[in-house]
């Protein structure tokens, strides 16, 4: 259904007394061009989304501490689902300069876009930063349920996207700091 927002406008009477057709001509092609804003506005702004829809704009993105097991000094937002529960989800995960995430494993698979900045990903039970892989923004990768690796940033730090199915979890295979 359309909701149609009622705006009153007063202006004062003015008295034209010569006004050639030129003049009434530019004046109704503002007069249209104001009725089209106006009508673009009302479709903008009544939008229904259908049922299940999920539209987040970036400056609507609420970042939180990152709770445990992710270590201190990192952001998660949760976009939708829960990494908890049955199901997918999608988080944001912002790690700050010179981050590590110790060698761990997750129970399911972990998809991981990159956001912003530049993250490095490595396999093996020990986390080797002269052995990993480095993926800049835009990058996409997959790190295959239960397979051991590990993360870091550098000077740069990033932003990731991660999608996958709960629940979900992180479990260190390496000592954490």
């Amino acid at each position: 259904m359309l909701k149609i927002n009622t705006l009153s406008l007063s202006f004062p009477r003015w008295r034209v007394t010569k006004c050639s057709s030129k003049s009434r001509g530019g004046l109704i092609k503002v007069a249209i061009g104001l009725i089209v804003v106006l009508l673009l506005c009302i479709k903008v702004n009544s939008q229904n989304l259908p049922q299940g829809a999920i539209q987040i704009t970036p400056e609507n993105i609420k970042w939180i501490d990152a709770p445990p097991p992710l270590p201190s000094g990192s952001k998660i937002a949760v976009l939708e689902g829960s990494p908890k529960l049955e199901g997918m989800f999608t988080m944001r995960a912002m790690l700050p300069p010179y981050f590590k995430i110790p060698a761990h494993w997750h129970p399911k698979d972990e998809r991981v876009t990159v956001i912003e900045g530049v993250v490095y990903v490595g396999f093996g039970d020990k986390t080797d930063t002269t052995n990993a892989n480095k993926f800049t923004i835009g990058s996409f990768y997959v790190n295959p349920v239960e397979s051991h690796h590990y993360i870091f940033t550098q000077s740069d730090g990033c932003v990731l996207q991660i999608t996958g199915q709960g629940p979900w979890g992180l479990n260190y295979i390496e000592e954490t700091k």
